[in-house]
């Protein structure tokens, strides 16, 4: 019906333009590529703009990408050269103070601690002179000044401190030490004057390395600021593009659309705009011809349909009478057959019981034949009974606990478990489900009683229940014997009915046990089968679903 419903209206639709239009029209591929020729697509457009908008981030991203080079490296010469070398003059500064404050208490005290100062300031000059000449190295004005001021230390340690230190070691007469003092105070004043100069430089680098990043961090931002007007200038160039050239056509297409969907199928629509939009007004103008010519045809085919309904109508009412008809004879049926075969099996149990000194023993033998095939139509039609029950007789959807399930299921087998020695080994609580208790009892039971009958004869049955989550949230079991198994072969056809594995002569039965498993459990909405894997005896899984009710709440005792 599918490849039908598809395929058959094809031919109307593609008939029906053709026939509206004259016979010297150009054919629909030469229109499409004569109007994509004449006109620029939606894409077309886009991509000039998009274009553009690449060509400006390009420029601008170069004029950033030089501004943020040299920002950096102006960035990196202040903070690893030139505020480095101002720290330094400092320390220098601090340096040569100590050797003045040394040379000048050790004079005026002859105290042996005061020339501590003055041998740590020169270490310290010696350190920071060789730290400052790399941070200064292509500055010809700090060198210079460096220079000037290392020269003039040395002319001071050499003029006055020196010959101080030497004269107040050997007591020399104080007027000369005074005399010395003065020359050495001028002399540091000196040295001061050109330190001063040294750290106004030095400042002066600063300040133009500072006065260099604001400039740069300026034009930066004006970079930053005329890239983002560019944009928002193609911006709204393309909201304008897109409002003008594509939005109209779409409105347009849109509200013929609607009222197409209104059910309006007699008004054209008219293609507009790019190219590719045109040709997609035309797509849906075919469209509407099309649902416009299936519309007329499937109102000439309303009638017949209607027709066709009642007559539906009738026949699934007769159905339903003849369903019910059907159960109910097939229940009156089975009461009915059952009598007779009471009767036969009854009066054949007395016609041994009375006769049987005066039978031989083929008489008696055909007695018990009859006797035993009656009782065997009894239990087949009370099966077929309970089998076509299923579904109609128990059909309650409420919660059961599967708990109380399986001990009913134990209990009534409590007689054949016992004979038999079996052992059944059950999880401690099993989950809920929604059904009917006695339709789920009977699940259990045929699969334990078939565990039990069905088993080894090389030792008792072992029987295991199993429980667990399936992958979609819906209860799984197993039921595991060590019995005579199922081949493989056969995992299907153990679940059609009367279908037997055994003579009856072996096991006893009608084979109609899993086939009930089967409908019933399918009635729940679960599945059914025979786990092939397995090869220690035979292990038959099932799935039942999940309900929202916890195991302690709501459940049928």
């Amino acid at each position: 019906m599918t490849a039908d419903h598809t395929s058959s209206p094809a031919p109307a639709r593609t008939a029906a333009p053709a026939a509206a239009g004259t016979p010297g029209d150009p054919p629909a591929a030469a229109l499409t590529g004569t109007r994509l020729r004449g006109r620029a697509t939606v894409q077309v457009w886009f991509n000039l703009v998009l274009a553009v908008m690449v060509l400006l981030v390009v420029v601008f991203a170069v004029i950033g990408a030089r501004l943020l080079a040299r920002n950096s490296q102006i960035s990196d010469d202040l903070s690893g050269r030139v505020q480095p070398a101002r720290v330094e003059g400092v320390r220098l500064q601090s340096a040569l103070l100590d050797q003045e404050t040394g040379v000048r208490g050790y004079v005026l005290t002859h105290s042996p601690q005061f020339l501590v100062p003055y041998t740590q300031g020169l270490a310290e000059e010696k350190q920071s002179v060789a730290r400052l000449r790399p941070l200064i190295s292509g500055n010809t004005r700090a060198t210079a000044d460096l220079k000037a001021l290392q020269d003039s230390a040395a002319r001071w340690r050499a003029d006055y401190a020196e010959p101080l230190v030497e004269h107040a070691r050997r007591g020399l007469p104080t007027a000369s030490d005074s005399a010395l003092l003065n020359g050495s105070k001028q002399a540091f004043d000196g040295i001061r004057a050109l330190y001063a100069a040294e750290d106004t430089h030095l400042v002066a680098d600063r300040q133009r390395s500072q006065s260099q990043l604001r400039h740069i961090e300026g034009e930066r931002d004006a970079v930053f600021l005329a890239m983002l007007a560019c944009f928002l200038a193609a911006a709204l160039v393309l909201a304008m593009l897109l409002r003008q050239i594509v939005g109209r056509p779409l409105n347009r297409l849109r509200d013929g659309a609607l009222r197409v969907a209104g059910g309006e199928f007699e008004g054209r629509i008219v293609p507009a705009g790019p190219a590719d939009l045109r040709i997609l007004a035309e797509a849906v103008e075919a469209m509407r011809d099309g649902l416009a010519g299936a519309l007329a045809e499937a109102r000439d085919q309303r009638g017949r349909l209607a027709l066709q309904a009642d007559e539906l109508t009738t026949q699934a009412e007769e159905l339903r009478r003849s369903n019910a008809e059907l159960e109910q004879f097939a229940y009156v049926a089975s009461h009915d057959l059952q009598e007779p075969l009471r009767k036969v099996a009854s009066f054949c149990q007395l016609l041994e019981k009375r006769y049987r000194d005066k039978l031989d023993e083929r008489g008696v033998q055909y007695i018990d034949f009859a006797v035993d095939g009656a009782k065997r139509m009894q239990i087949l039609i009370t099966d077929l009974l309970a089998f076509s029950r299923v579904g109609r007789t128990y059909d309650d959807r409420l919660p059961v606990r599967l708990d109380t399930v399986l001990d009913q299921a134990l209990a009534n087998l409590a007689g054949t478990l016992e004979e038999s020695g079996a052992q059944v080994r059950r999880p401690a609580e099993l989950p809920v489900t929604t059904g009917d208790r006695t339709l789920l009892t009977m699940v259990w039971q045929n699969l334990i009683g078939n565990a039990v009958k069905f088993r080894s004869p090389d030792g008792p049955p072992l029987i295991t229940v199993e429980s667990g989550t399936g992958p979609d949230g819906e209860h799984t079991f197993a039921v595991t014997d060590n019995g005579i198994g199922i081949p493989a072969e056969f995992s299907e056809k153990v679940f059609v009915i009367f279908q037997r594995l055994h003579s009856r002569d072996v096991y006893e039965g009608t084979g109609i046990g899993l086939a009930m498993c089967r409908k019933i459990i399918e009635h729940h909405g679960g599945r059914i089968a025979v786990d092939t894997s397995y090869t220690g005896g035979t292990r038959i899984t099932f799935t039942l679903p999940a309900t929202d009710i916890p195991n302690s709440e709501g459940a049928q005792p």
